[in-house]
Protein backbone atom coordinates (compact mmCIF):
# COMPACT_ATOMS: atom_id res chain seq x y z
CA UNK A 1 0.00 0.00 0.00
CA UNK A 2 1.44 3.29 -0.86
CA UNK A 3 1.53 5.90 1.36
CA UNK A 4 -0.81 8.50 -0.31
CA UNK A 5 -3.21 5.23 -0.15
CA UNK A 6 -2.90 4.83 3.54
CA UNK A 7 -3.24 8.58 4.51
CA UNK A 8 -6.22 8.72 2.65
CA UNK A 9 -7.64 5.05 4.34
CA UNK A 10 -6.51 6.32 7.78
CA UNK A 11 -8.17 9.89 7.39
CA UNK A 12 -11.23 8.15 6.13
CA UNK A 13 -11.45 5.27 9.52
CA UNK A 14 -10.94 8.87 11.55
CA UNK A 15 -13.53 10.56 10.09
CA UNK A 16 -16.01 7.28 10.89
CA UNK A 17 -14.59 6.38 14.33
CA UNK A 18 -13.25 9.44 15.88
CA UNK A 19 -10.11 8.08 17.46
CA UNK A 20 -7.28 5.51 16.00
CA UNK A 21 -5.72 2.93 17.48
CA UNK A 22 -2.25 2.67 16.27
CA UNK A 23 -1.39 -0.99 17.09
CA UNK A 24 -5.30 -1.82 15.81
CA UNK A 25 -4.56 0.47 12.63
CA UNK A 26 -1.47 -1.58 11.81
CA UNK A 27 -3.23 -4.76 12.14
CA UNK A 28 -6.06 -3.69 9.92
CA UNK A 29 -3.98 -2.36 7.43
CA UNK A 30 -1.52 -4.84 7.64
CA UNK A 31 1.61 -2.60 8.48
CA UNK A 32 3.64 -2.35 10.95
CA UNK A 33 2.99 -0.22 14.14
CA UNK A 34 6.01 2.17 13.56
CA UNK A 35 4.63 2.85 10.34
CA UNK A 36 0.79 4.02 11.43
CA UNK A 37 3.15 5.83 13.94
CA UNK A 38 5.15 7.75 11.46
CA UNK A 39 1.81 8.61 9.23
CA UNK A 40 -0.04 9.89 12.35
CA UNK A 41 3.03 12.10 13.11
CA UNK A 42 2.82 13.41 9.65
CA UNK A 43 -0.79 13.90 9.39
CA UNK A 44 -0.82 15.38 12.38
CA UNK A 45 2.57 18.09 10.98
CA UNK A 46 -0.43 19.29 8.18
CA UNK A 47 -3.16 20.22 11.10
CA UNK A 48 -5.41 17.00 9.64
CA UNK A 49 -5.51 15.30 13.28
CA UNK A 50 -4.41 15.30 16.55
CA UNK A 51 -2.12 12.92 17.71
CA UNK A 52 -3.00 11.08 21.18
CA UNK A 53 -1.14 8.23 23.38
CA UNK A 54 -1.20 5.29 20.84
CA UNK A 55 -3.53 7.00 18.60
CA UNK A 56 -5.14 9.92 17.30
CA UNK A 57 -8.49 11.72 17.48
CA UNK A 58 -9.93 14.24 14.84
CA UNK A 59 -9.85 18.08 15.89
CA UNK A 60 -13.05 19.61 17.21
CA UNK A 61 -16.18 20.80 16.48
CA UNK A 62 -14.74 22.85 13.71
CA UNK A 63 -12.43 20.86 12.16
CA UNK A 64 -12.86 20.16 8.47
CA UNK A 65 -10.83 17.31 5.94
CA UNK A 66 -9.61 18.91 2.84
CA UNK A 67 -12.11 18.17 0.10
CA UNK A 68 -9.84 16.40 -1.67
CA UNK A 69 -9.85 13.54 1.05
CA UNK A 70 -13.71 13.51 1.36
CA UNK A 71 -14.25 12.36 -2.16
CA UNK A 72 -14.44 8.90 -2.04
CA UNK A 73 -16.74 8.83 1.52
CA UNK A 74 -19.88 7.46 0.55
CA UNK A 75 -19.44 7.55 -3.28
CA UNK A 76 -22.30 5.45 -4.45
CA UNK A 77 -25.20 7.38 -2.16
CA UNK A 78 -23.48 10.98 -3.01
CA UNK A 79 -24.10 9.96 -6.44
CA UNK A 80 -27.51 8.83 -6.27
CA UNK A 81 -28.28 11.66 -4.23
CA UNK A 82 -27.17 14.05 -6.35
CA UNK A 83 -28.79 12.29 -9.54
CA UNK A 84 -31.98 12.81 -7.70
CA UNK A 85 -31.28 16.43 -6.71
CA UNK A 86 -30.63 17.17 -10.11
CA UNK A 87 -33.91 16.02 -11.56
CA UNK A 88 -35.36 18.96 -9.25
CA UNK A 89 -33.67 21.47 -11.42
CA UNK A 90 -35.92 22.87 -14.64
CA UNK A 91 -34.57 23.82 -17.72
CA UNK A 92 -33.52 27.56 -18.12
CA UNK A 93 -33.72 27.79 -13.89
CA UNK A 94 -30.82 29.98 -12.22
CA UNK A 95 -29.51 27.38 -9.63
CA UNK A 96 -27.02 27.72 -6.81
CA UNK A 97 -24.90 25.68 -5.75
CA UNK A 98 -22.43 25.79 -2.67
CA UNK A 99 -18.96 23.69 -2.74
CA UNK A 100 -19.19 20.56 -1.52
CA UNK A 101 -18.53 16.88 -2.38
CA UNK A 102 -21.91 16.04 -3.00
CA UNK A 103 -22.84 19.40 -4.92
CA UNK A 104 -19.96 18.73 -7.69
CA UNK A 105 -21.51 15.22 -8.03
CA UNK A 106 -24.77 17.39 -8.98
CA UNK A 107 -23.14 19.96 -11.45
CA UNK A 108 -21.78 16.65 -12.62
CA UNK A 109 -25.33 15.49 -12.84
CA UNK A 110 -26.63 18.86 -14.78
CA UNK A 111 -24.07 18.97 -17.04
CA UNK A 112 -24.83 15.18 -18.68
CA UNK A 113 -28.80 15.83 -18.61
CA UNK A 114 -29.60 15.48 -22.44
CA UNK A 115 -32.43 18.08 -21.83
CA UNK A 116 -30.23 20.89 -20.76
CA UNK A 117 -27.64 20.01 -23.97
CA UNK A 118 -28.99 23.04 -25.39
CA UNK A 119 -30.32 26.63 -25.07
CA UNK A 120 -29.28 29.87 -24.14
CA UNK A 121 -28.97 29.26 -21.56
CA UNK A 122 -29.82 25.98 -20.94
CA UNK A 123 -29.23 26.49 -16.95
CA UNK A 124 -27.66 29.38 -14.87
CA UNK A 125 -25.16 28.46 -12.40
CA UNK A 126 -24.25 30.68 -9.58
CA UNK A 127 -21.48 28.91 -7.25
CA UNK A 128 -19.10 30.10 -5.13
CA UNK A 129 -17.26 27.01 -5.35
CA UNK A 130 -14.10 27.45 -7.91
CA UNK A 131 -13.96 23.69 -8.69
CA UNK A 132 -17.51 23.49 -9.39
CA UNK A 133 -17.47 26.65 -11.81
CA UNK A 134 -14.47 24.53 -14.17
CA UNK A 135 -16.10 21.55 -14.56
CA UNK A 136 -19.12 23.63 -15.86
CA UNK A 137 -17.43 26.46 -17.69
CA UNK A 138 -16.71 24.26 -20.62
CA UNK A 139 -20.56 23.68 -20.95
CA UNK A 140 -20.93 26.30 -23.04
CA UNK A 141 -24.85 26.08 -23.10
CA UNK A 142 -24.29 27.04 -19.24
CA UNK A 143 -24.24 30.27 -17.92
CA UNK A 144 -21.66 30.54 -15.07
CA UNK A 145 -21.42 32.91 -12.23
CA UNK A 146 -18.55 32.92 -9.54
CA UNK A 147 -18.86 35.20 -6.54
CA UNK A 148 -16.20 36.72 -5.36
CA UNK A 149 -14.08 35.96 -1.96
CA UNK A 150 -11.42 34.97 -0.43
CA UNK A 151 -10.52 30.74 -1.56
CA UNK A 152 -10.90 28.30 1.03
CA UNK A 153 -8.28 25.56 0.39
CA UNK A 154 -10.40 22.64 2.55
CA UNK A 155 -13.44 23.42 -0.06
CA UNK A 156 -12.74 25.32 -2.73
CA UNK A 157 -15.12 27.47 -2.43
CA UNK A 158 -14.71 31.45 -2.32
CA UNK A 159 -15.91 33.10 1.18
CA UNK A 160 -16.01 37.07 2.55
CA UNK A 161 -17.59 40.18 1.74
CA UNK A 162 -16.50 40.17 -1.66
CA UNK A 163 -19.18 37.95 -2.25
CA UNK A 164 -21.98 39.70 -0.95
CA UNK A 165 -22.00 42.20 -3.97
CA UNK A 166 -22.84 39.63 -6.27
CA UNK A 167 -25.45 37.58 -4.54
CA UNK A 168 -26.95 40.81 -3.27
CA UNK A 169 -27.80 41.61 -6.89
CA UNK A 170 -29.30 38.10 -8.09
CA UNK A 171 -32.60 36.01 -7.31
CA UNK A 172 -31.91 32.26 -8.01
CA UNK A 173 -34.88 29.64 -8.37
CA UNK A 174 -33.37 27.17 -6.51
CA UNK A 175 -30.09 26.96 -4.05
CA UNK A 176 -28.84 23.41 -3.44
CA UNK A 177 -26.98 23.38 0.04
CA UNK A 178 -23.85 20.75 0.84
CA UNK A 179 -24.21 20.52 4.50
CA UNK A 180 -21.86 18.69 7.47
CA UNK A 181 -24.96 18.42 9.09
CA UNK A 182 -28.39 18.60 9.06
CA UNK A 183 -31.05 18.87 12.19
CA UNK A 184 -34.19 19.72 12.93
CA UNK A 185 -33.59 21.88 15.88
CA UNK A 186 -30.42 23.26 15.01
CA UNK A 187 -31.20 23.69 11.04
CA UNK A 188 -28.56 23.12 8.35
CA UNK A 189 -24.58 23.85 9.48
CA UNK A 190 -21.43 24.04 8.16
CA UNK A 191 -17.80 23.58 10.04
CA UNK A 192 -16.75 26.97 9.07
CA UNK A 193 -18.55 30.52 9.89
CA UNK A 194 -17.31 32.35 6.86
CA UNK A 195 -18.31 29.47 4.39
CA UNK A 196 -22.45 29.09 6.01
CA UNK A 197 -22.47 33.19 5.53
CA UNK A 198 -22.21 32.87 1.94
CA UNK A 199 -24.19 29.83 1.77
CA UNK A 200 -26.79 31.43 3.91
CA UNK A 201 -26.51 34.25 1.24
CA UNK A 202 -27.32 31.88 -1.46
CA UNK A 203 -30.76 30.54 0.10
CA UNK A 204 -31.57 33.99 1.04
CA UNK A 205 -31.91 34.26 -2.74
CA UNK A 206 -33.75 31.76 -3.73
CA UNK A 207 -37.29 30.17 -4.51
CA UNK A 208 -36.72 27.36 -2.77
CA UNK A 209 -34.07 25.90 -0.77
CA UNK A 210 -32.64 21.92 -0.91
CA UNK A 211 -30.08 20.20 1.07
CA UNK A 212 -28.62 17.46 -0.54
CA UNK A 213 -27.04 15.20 2.21
CA UNK A 214 -26.04 11.44 2.98
CA UNK A 215 -27.82 9.92 5.71
CA UNK A 216 -24.67 10.51 8.33
CA UNK A 217 -25.26 13.91 8.32
CA UNK A 218 -28.83 13.90 9.40
CA UNK A 219 -29.50 14.39 12.90
CA UNK A 220 -26.31 16.08 13.66
CA UNK A 221 -25.40 19.15 14.55
CA UNK A 222 -21.67 21.59 13.34
CA UNK A 223 -20.41 24.86 14.35
CA UNK A 224 -22.20 27.10 12.09
CA UNK A 225 -25.70 27.51 11.38
CA UNK A 226 -26.63 28.52 7.72
CA UNK A 227 -30.32 28.29 8.35
CA UNK A 228 -33.10 27.19 10.35
CA UNK A 229 -34.75 24.20 9.08
CA UNK A 230 -37.93 25.97 8.04
CA UNK A 231 -36.02 27.31 5.29
CA UNK A 232 -35.57 24.19 3.54
CA UNK A 233 -38.10 22.96 1.03
CA UNK A 234 -36.44 19.65 0.19
CA UNK A 235 -33.73 16.69 1.73
CA UNK A 236 -32.58 14.70 -0.90
CA UNK A 237 -31.06 11.83 1.06
CA UNK A 238 -30.20 8.00 0.85
CA UNK A 239 -31.91 5.15 1.52
CA UNK A 240 -30.32 4.31 5.33
CA UNK A 241 -31.22 7.53 6.45
CA UNK A 242 -33.47 6.83 10.08
CA UNK A 243 -37.29 6.71 9.43
CA UNK A 244 -37.79 8.43 12.50
CA UNK A 245 -35.33 10.87 11.49
CA UNK A 246 -36.92 10.98 8.24
CA UNK A 247 -40.25 11.53 9.62
CA UNK A 248 -39.38 14.59 12.10
CA UNK A 249 -38.42 16.20 8.81
CA UNK A 250 -41.53 15.66 7.27
CA UNK A 251 -43.55 16.34 10.34
CA UNK A 252 -41.15 19.45 10.39
CA UNK A 253 -42.75 20.42 6.47
CA UNK A 254 -39.65 19.26 4.77
CA UNK A 255 -40.30 17.38 1.91
CA UNK A 256 -37.55 14.16 1.85
CA UNK A 257 -36.61 12.21 -1.13
CA UNK A 258 -34.71 8.97 0.01
CA UNK A 259 -32.82 7.22 -2.88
Amino acid sequence: MSRDTRWKTLLDLLVERGRLDVEETAAELGVSAATIRRDLDQLAEQQMLVRTRGGAVVHGVSYELPLRYKTARRASEKQRISRAVAELVGPGEAVGLTGGTTTTEVARALAVRGDLAVGSPALTVVTNALNIAAELAVRPQFKIVVTGGVARAQSYELVGPLADGVLGQITLDVAVLGVVAFDVTHGAAAHDEAEAAVNRLLCERAVRVVVAADSGKLGRRAFARICAADAVDTLVTDSAADARTVRRFEEAGIRVLAV
